[in-house]
C-alpha cells in the first residue's frame, strides 16, 4: 500500500524509511532488468496526442530500433512513451517503463512489458541511463530536458561512455543547439565538444544510424591490435 502523504518533496511508502525505499527500488530493478539486452532510452512529452506527427514518429522509431535488437526504455507514461514501449512491443522486443510516482502522474501505459514503479527521481534515473547504449530526445518539457541535460552532463564527467545522444526532429531541437552556440559558448561555460555531442535527426532512419554507430565503434576498436 502507498501512503500518499508526501515527505521532503517525495511520496513515501507506509513503514519504509527513504534509505530503505531506496534500496529497494534499487534491488528490485536490478533484478528485473538484469536479462536487458542493448537498449535504447527514449525521452519525451507525457502530452503527446495519438494523432500527432511526433507520436507516430516515436512509434515507428522504436518499432525500427527494435527489429535491430535495441530493447527499449521509456519512462512508461502516455504521449511519447507510449508510443515508443507500442513500437518496441510490435518489434518483439523487451518494452521497459520506469514509472515515476507523483501525485498527478498518469498511469503506465499499456505497452509495457517490463515496469518498474519509483518514488525517487535519482533511483528511477539510475536505471534510464545505466542499461543503455543510445540515448533518443522526443520533444518534451521540462522533465525532458532534465534528462537531456542529465545525460550531457553525465557523459562530459566522464561517468558513462560517449553513447550517441540524439535530438528529433530537428525543426524541435534546432532553437537549443543554436542557443547553446551564443551565450553558453561565447562564454565559456560550454566547450564546441558538448555541443558536438548532440545529434539532429529526422527520419528513424537517421536515428538508427546514429544509434548503431556505437556498435561500429567497439567493432573497430575491438579490431585493433593490442
Amino acid at each position: 500500500m502507498i501512503d500518499n502523504q508526501q515527505h521532503d518533496g517525495v511520496l513515501q511508502e507506509s513503514g519504509h524509511s527513504q534509505p530503505e525505499q531506496a534500496r529497494k527500488e534499487i534491488t528490485q530493478a536490478k533484478e528485473l532488468l538484469k536479462d536487458l539486452g542493448p537498449a535504447v532510452a527514449i525521452f519525451g512529452s507525457a502530452r503527446t496526442d495519438r494523432k500527432h506527427p511526433h507520436y507516430k514518429l516515436a512509434r515507428e522509431t522504436c518499432r525500427l530500433l527494435g527489429e535491430q535488437g535495441f530493447d527499449i526504455i521509456t519512462g512508461g507514461g502516455p504521449g511519447i512513451m507510449e508510443a515508443s514501449n507500442r513500437g518496441a512491443k510490435e518489434a518483439g522486443v523487451k518494452s521497459v517503463g520506469l514509472h515515476m510516482l507523483l501525485p498527478d502522474e498518469q498511469s503506465m501505459n499499456k505497452y509495457v512489458d517490463l515496469a518498474l514503479e519509483f518514488r525517487y527521481f535519482f533511483c528511477r534515473k539510475i536505471f534510464y541511463v545505466d542499461p543503455a547504449q543510445a540515448f533518443v530526445c522526443f520533444p518534451g518539457g521540462s522533465g525532458t530536458l532534465d534528462e537531456l541535460f542529465e545525460v550531457i552532463t553525465l557523459i562530459k564527467t566522464s561517468k558513462i561512455p560517449s553513447y550517441p545522444l540524439i535530438l528529433t526532429p530537428s525543426s524541435y531541437w534546432q532553437g537549443l543547439v543554436e542557443w547553446l552556440k551564443t551565450a553558453p559558448l561565447e562564454d565559456s561555460n560550454i566547450s564546441p565538444q558538448d555541443i558536438r555531442m548532440l545529434r539532429l535527426a529526422d527520419t528513424p532512419e537517421e536515428i538508427l544510424a546514429h544509434v548503431q554507430s556505437v556498435k561500429r565503434a567497439r567493432r573497430r576498436s575491438l579490431s585493433k591490435p593490442s
